[in-house]
């Protein structure tokens, strides 16, 4: 598996940061059906790629997510990563552990971008998504409490090169796309 520098006691912490805090003050798969946990159920490629070593907090044994090794080689991920990375869905949605959700889940809908200039910000999440999310179409307004942790978390993220590289490689793909 790639191995980033961020360890395993600090995915631990990001995790208990962004338990305190959710995207708007109620359960947002109200307003959607739960459509962004669901989405598995209708598409095989819906899921989420684990962050460089956040694997180490997870129980590849738990009868909630589903496990899938890529090759770097064979899909598109930073000149960086080489070797394999885990990428993860979710057998129960949406009834997921919450508490265990994977930090690309727990910051939704918001998505690290890296400016130009080398500035981290957050965006509503632009990925090509198979379901409509309503707090991105709309642009809801999200808690600041969420806004400012979900920064903090990314901000410590890009320290390792490697999360660096991806989420580098994220932004300089949106701005092509302009």
């Amino acid at each position: 598996m790639i191995k980033g520098t961020t360890r395993k006691r600090t995915y631990r912490a990001i995790y208990r940061l962004l338990d305190r805090v959710s995207p708007v003050p109620f359960d947002c798969g109200t307003i959607c059906g739960s459509a962004c946990c669901t989405a598995a159920d209708y598409d095989d490629e819906v899921g989420i790629l684990l962050l460089p070593g956040e694997e180490k907090i997870h129980d590849r044994h738990a009868d909630w997510l589903d496990w899938s090794v890529l090759s770097t080689d064979e899909f598109e991920f930073p000149d960086s990563w080489h070797g394999n990375v885990y990428f993860v869905r979710c057998k129960t949605p949406p009834l997921c552990p919450r508490q265990l959700r994977p930090i690309q889940c727990r910051t939704f809908p918001l998505a690290p971008h890296i400016t130009e200039d080398g500035e981290l910000q957050l965006i509503y999440n632009d990925a090509d998504l198979p379901y409509c999310c309503p707090m991105i179409e709309e642009e809801t307004e999200l808690d600041p409490r969420f806004i400012q942790a979900t920064y903090t978390v990314w901000k410590h993220l890009i320290r390792d090169p490697l999360i660096y590289d991806l989420v580098e490689m994220d932004s300089q793909a949106r701005e092509f796309e302009e």
